[in-house]
């Protein structure tokens, strides 16, 4: 990050145009349930979902990465080390939430600056972004199988974000999901996505009074904290163990 600081600063820039835009362009002419066309009732909707956006697209990057160390033999130097195989990914991960925990805080910082409140405690807070960046962890796991995956860097970008713009457009991020048809509201409510945007939702205080938890009556809905969490480990688990175990393959 110090040797290629536009790294971060490319980072910061897309979640902050998308905090701008959706805050006054869209703010002005979307309808909340209970609230009606309000640009501040808007701008509390909307930040639990642009946070939730912002940690989730670092998936992209994370593949790339790694498909990047691949591409130029990174990844040979360090198979000849007495290393875990676990531990380069690893490392990799947990570098890509310090840049995400980063990216997060200035984008706190500008959501502040255009009107967004939150209404809880502190702790209740640090636990709604604890949240966030614990779906982004997650979330680079997949990045990392798909740059395992993949022959090229520029395919490993492709290929982490053409499945994110369903996961967070068919969400609660932007729009209640009581405007989507029927089945649209299950896959909605059901997505590990929408259960972390409720979550910090509910820890920043942030909720609407019009629009009810879920339309539907699933359980990541009128759960959210819990069901935020248990996606979240349980996509930790099941694709850093498919990714440990696809590096291997690839190693040998």
């Amino acid at each position: 990050m110090t040797r290629i600081p536009e790294m971060i600063l490319f980072g910061i820039i897309q979640p902050v145009m998308f905090v701008v835009l959706f805050t006054y362009v869209f703010g002005g002419s979307i309808a909340i349930p209970g609230a009606g066309v309000s640009a501040g009732a808007y701008k509390e909707f909307l930040m639990a979902g642009i946070f939730a956006q912002t940690v989730t697209f670092a998936t992209a990057g994370a593949g790339a990465g790694i498909a990047e160390d691949m591409h130029k033999g990174l990844i040979d130097r360090f198979r000849s080390l007495p290393m875990a195989r676990g531990a380069v990914l690893t490392g990799r991960t947990l570098a890509d939430l310090v840049q995400t925990a980063v990216t997060l805080v200035v984008l706190a910082g500008v959501a502040l600056l255009v009107g967004w409140r939150t209404h809880e405690n502190i702790g209740k807070v640090l636990g709604g972004f604890g949240l966030l960046l614990l779906l982004g962890y997650a979330f680079t796991w997949i990045g990392a199988l798909i740059g395992l995956t993949v022959r090229t860097p520029e395919a490993a970008t492709s290929g982490g974000l053409i499945w994110l713009f369903p996961l967070t457009f068919i969400s609660n991020a932007f729009v209640p999901v009581n405007g989507m048809p029927t089945f649209l509201q299950y896959v909605a409510e059901w997505n590990p996505f929408s259960a972390t945007v409720a979550a910090a939702r509910e820890l920043f205080g942030n909720t609407i009074e019009g629009v009810p938890k879920s339309v539907t009556g699933a359980w990541p809905m009128e759960h959210p904290v819990w069901a935020s969490l248990i996606w979240s480990v349980l996509i930790i688990v099941v694709f850093r163990t498919l990714a440990v175990r696809k590096y291997r393959s690839v190693s040998h």
